[in-house]
């Protein structure tokens, strides 16, 4: 492909990703449940179309979402939910795939167990970027997320390992569940320690975050390290990447500087956008090579083996969830259990995406003894609807079953948290200013100012705080007084910035002298919330 046509599939993915994005926010439609069908479309339109190559998408794509989704992550929370997010992201991966497998060997004619295990394993992880951006859209309480969030940081390891060893039983002939279980664990061991290493070495470097621009380029070279490293290693490179994030991200509040992890966080967000948009378009794009080598089998085949994947996929997690909660409480554990609405949402947030496609694309061609590889188009295709399925039609329906099912965060509750957490870091800092008048005494003046300044913030707190605790309603309490005050300062902000750029149109301040001094209001004007909170 030439140059000026893989530029313009460039743009064109871009600007497919945008406009999705746009539809998505004026008709509250989850994008990546949009993405893959207009991805679709695009497939049977006239011109070039895009291929999924296994071995760019397992290197270059989804190292560098994983290591943001663990930065974004609370490393306390997975801890704090570890047996639910193990159960998910390990046994029951596991589970899927040998049950998939099992049902091809009984159910789908010709088909092996070993054949079954790899498409079970390559549907198994769930890609929780859909039922995420849906939960977050519609307030799912914050333990939810971080069970999704983990599991969808942590299964795709347990899958990729899986489907290696089940590869290598379809190629010779044998599967052994002692022996899948043993590599996971190696693959386990070693791709945590790689993780663990990458991050006391990306901590010794702590000195470069510094400067922003050192800051950014070294979190943006770390996944890949990270991958690189567990490979070369033939550890999981997928689980590196995540212990090392996961780490660095609970780090990065005592380590670097403001300046360098506002701009990490904005140039995060940018990778994310578009690699996701990218990789939901480009799963609609694989349809016509999946259906390109259906003709060899009956119909009948294929009902069945779309079936048993799509019915493994949906009704297994539900199962799980139910049974391990019934044995927590027949264990009577210390830690938190599920509730029916919890295991209800759970159970319909197990999207599939672009990580199963990848990983059953990754199915070699032929065998060692250069025969076929068993039923490999089938598997494509089974896959291809499991993701399908999941993707749209529970992308779609996962926010109004959250809503019917009345799970909401305490909004309430949590800007109570934040602004009481907003009074002790004043109080702080006031007593901060005392040890400072103390060993300072030439700065008095300084120090009263800077305390009248955080007296301030602190009343505003403390009258937040006496609105928030006589709220008794499920919504944040709007205060007339709060959003006048943010009212105002955005006037004043917006007033500075229209004199700004009136001195630069009249020739009276250089564009270089603009950009800081906007800079300055920007960071400004960042700090006015968007609501009251």
């Amino acid at each position: 492909m030439d140059p000026e046509t893989l530029l313009l599939l460039g743009l064109s993915a871009v600007f497919a990703v945008a406009v999705a994005r746009w539809f998505g926010d004026r008709t509250g439609l989850p994008t990546a449940a949009v993405l893959p069908l207009i991805g679709i479309g695009y497939a049977f339109a006239p011109g070039p179309n895009i291929g999924l190559d296994p071995h760019v998408v397992l290197t270059f794509v989804l190292p560098p979402l994983l290591y943001s989704a663990a930065l974004d992550s609370s490393l306390l929370a997975i801890r704090a939910n570890l047996r639910i997010v193990i159960g998910l992201s390990v046994l029951l991966v596991f589970a899927t795939a040998l049950l998939v497998g099992l049902g091809f060997g009984l159910f789908v004619a010709g088909a092996t167990f070993a054949a079954g295990v790899a498409v079970g394993a390559a549907v198994a992880p769930p890609d929780p970027v859909a039922a995420l951006a849906v939960g977050r859209k519609v307030r799912l309480p914050q333990r939810l997320v971080t069970i999704i969030q983990g599991e969808g940081l942590l299964n795709d390891a347990t899958a990729l390992t899986l489907l290696n060893v089940a590869v290598a039983a379809a190629v010779g002939g044998s599967f052994s569940a002692p022996v899948a279980i043993g590599l996971f664990l190696l693959a386990a061991a070693g791709g945590t320690a790689v993780g663990v290493a990458v991050a006391y070495g990306v901590r010794l470097l702590r000195p470069l975050g510094r400067d922003p621009l050192l800051a950014n380029a070294l979190s943006l070279a770390t996944p890949f390290v990270a991958y690189l490293a567990g490979e070369q290693l033939h550890v999981s490179g997928v689980l590196a990447v995540v212990v090392a994030g996961l780490i660095i991200g609970h780090d990065t509040p005592r380590s670097g500087t403001g300046a360098g992890r506002l701009q990490t966080g904005a140039v995060w967000r940018l990778v994310d956008f578009l690699l996701e948009g990218f990789v939901f378009l480009l799963i609609g794009q694989q349809l016509p090579a999946v259906l390109r080598g259906l003709r060899q089998y009956h119909i009948s085949t294929l009902v069945i083996a779309v079936a048993v994947s799509v019915g493994v996929t949906l009704l297994l997690r539900p199962v799980w969830l139910g049974l391990t909660q019934a044995a927590h409480l027949l264990l009577r554990r210390e830690d938190e259990g599920l509730a029916a609405r919890e295991i209800a949402a759970l159970s319909w947030a197990g999207t599939r995406g672009v990580i199963s496609l990848a990983a059953v694309f990754t199915l070699p061609l032929t065998t060692s003894a250069g025969a076929p590889f068993p039923d490999r188009d089938l598997l494509l295709f089974c896959t291809f609807t499991v993701v399908l399925v999941t993707l749209v039609g529970q992308g779609l329906t996962f926010g109004p079953l959250v809503r019917a099912l009345g799970l909401r965060a305490d909004e309430v509750d949590e800007a109570r948290l934040r602004n009481e957490t907003r009074a002790a870091a004043v109080h702080a800092a006031l007593d901060r200013l005392d040890d400072l008048e103390q060993d300072e005494p030439g700065s008095a003046a300084l120090v009263e100012a800077e305390r009248e300044r955080l007296q301030a913030r602190l009343r505003r707190y403390r009258g937040r705080l006496e609105v928030l605790q006589s709220s008794d309603s499920d919504e944040v309490p709007v205060s007339e007084q709060y959003e006048a005050a943010a009212r105002i300062r955005r006037a004043s902000i917006e007033a500075q910035r229209e004199e700004l750029l009136r001195r630069r149109d009249a020739g009276a301040l250089p564009d270089e002298g603009l950009r800081r001094l906007e800079r300055e209001l920007d960071h400004e004007e960042r700090l006015l919330p968007e609501r009251p909170a």
